[in-house]
C-alpha cells in the first residue's frame, strides 16, 4: 500500500474533429509522461461516419482523411518532443467504432497501463457526445483518465 503507483507506458487519445477535449488530455498527458520518463503513445482513430457513403467509394478522398488524422497525430507528436517527451510514437488506425478499435487493438499492440482520453467537449448536443471517454473508462483492462 505504500508503493507509489507510477505508470510506465502511456497512451494518449486525440479527436481530430475535438481540439478543446484533445489539448486538454495532451497537457496532462505529456505532463505525466515527462515527469515520469515514460514512452507515450498518441493515437487517433479515422471515424468511418466522418465519411459519407459517396466519399467512401472515392479512394483520393479517404486516402485525404486518413493523411489529415496522420497529419494531426504528427503535430500532436511534435508537441510532445518539444515539452520534453523522449520517446513518442504515433499510431493512427482505422475502421471500426473508436473506443471498439482502442479497446481491440491499439491497447493491446501498444501495451500501455494507463489511458488518458479527453471527454469529447465539442459535440455536447450529439447523443453519443461524451460517451468514448466514459466507455473507454468502464471498458479498458488498464487505468483510465478522462481529462475534462
Amino acid at each position: 500500500m505504500s508503493d507509489p503507483l507510477i505508470y510506465r507506458r502511456i497512451l494518449l487519445t486525440v479527436d481530430e474533429d475535438d481540439n478543446t477535449s484533445s489539448e486538454r488530455a495532451f497537457r496532462y498527458a505529456t505532463t505525466l509522461a515527462r515527469d515520469y520518463a515514460v514512452p507515450m503513445g498518441i493515437c487517433s482513430v479515422m471515424e468511418s461516419e466522418d465519411i459519407n457513403i459517396f466519399d467512401s467509394l472515392t479512394p483520393s478522398k479517404i486516402q485525404a482523411k486518413r493523411h489529415h488524422v496522420e497529419d494531426v497525430v504528427a503535430e500532436y507528436v511534435k508537441m510532445a518532443e518539444a515539452e520534453g517527451v523522449a520517446h513518442v510514437e504515433p499510431l493512427v488506425y482505422e475502421g471500426g467504432d473508436v473506443d471498439d478499435v482502442i479497446l481491440d487493438r491499439v491497447i493491446p499492440e501498444f501495451k500501455p497501463d494507463l489511458l488518458v482520453t479527453g471527454a469529447d467537449t465539442q459535440f455536447a448536443h450529439s447523443k453519443i457526445a461524451g460517451a468514448i471517454g466514459p466507455r473507454l473508462a468502464r471498458k479498458a483492462p488498464i487505468s483510465v483518465i478522462v481529462v475534462r
